[in-house]
């Protein structure tokens, strides 16, 4: 594929992330889970089924974009950084295969919700879970493209620095969520800085990718 082109796909497909994981976290699924309360999680699930079930598509397509974003950025990537790149594609794909499993749980939850009250908290509160392991692996991917990004001289070291701000954001989410999990709430704001910077870089990849990334794939710089 065309690098310019591979950029603005990647740029294209990480929109397309963004928009349906905001869509489904924050507003079709958002209010679900009601932590303590398995009447309300279940009524809540029972209520809104169909937005339920339309959250869940959302979900897996994400993660085919993220599948296709994972491995558009190593072919970017590799003139620059080729071990990091790699290292970078692996996580991001373990993230993805992560979420994607997880969806069985999130499915569980409306199956569960038909059943009784408290197996659907406990699925959705499992959800959640699962889901922030998955960020603990996209952490690490982050954490490397932002050492790509600082290390490289053709590229934006700022925005290295920032994709390195996300990975650590969601690798203190992720341990939070296992090791502190009623100090999670507090956190919650920080995770608008993963949604402006994610943002930031799709759409650097949309515009700027297709003249910064050419040369070093073209010429297998390093």
């Amino acid at each position: 594929m065309n690098p310019a082109r591979a950029s603005r796909l990647a740029g294209a497909l990480y929109l397309v992330i963004i928009l349906a994981g905001v869509w489904g976290e924050g507003f079709a699924r958002g209010g679900m889970l009601v932590p303590g309360d398995a009447a309300a999680t279940a009524a809540a699930i029972r209520e809104g089924a169909g937005l339920f079930r339309l959250a869940l598509a959302a979900d897996l397509l994400m993660t085919f974009c993220d599948a296709g974003v994972a491995v558009l950025l190593f072919l970017l990537l590799r003139g620059f950084f080729v071990v990091a790149a790699l290292a970078a594609m692996i996580f991001r794909l373990i993230q993805t295969a992560v979420i994607a499993a997880n969806m069985l749980v999130t499915a569980s939850a409306g199956l569960l919700a038909e059943a009784g009250d408290a197996p659907a908290l406990v699925a959705m509160e499992l959800r959640a879970l699962g889901y922030d392991i998955g960020l603990g692996f996209f952490a690490i991917c982050n954490l490397l493209l932002g050492a790509i990004f600082v290390r490289s001289r053709g590229l934006p070291g700022w925005l290295g620095l920032l994709l390195a701000a996300t990975g650590a954001v969601y690798l203190a989410g992720t341990g939070l969520h296992i090791l502190a999990p009623a100090a999670l709430a507090a956190f919650q704001p920080a995770y608008l800085v993963p949604l402006i910077v994610e943002t930031v870089f799709a759409f650097w990849l949309l515009l700027a990718g297709p003249r910064r990334l050419v040369p070093a794939v073209a010429t297998g710089a390093h």
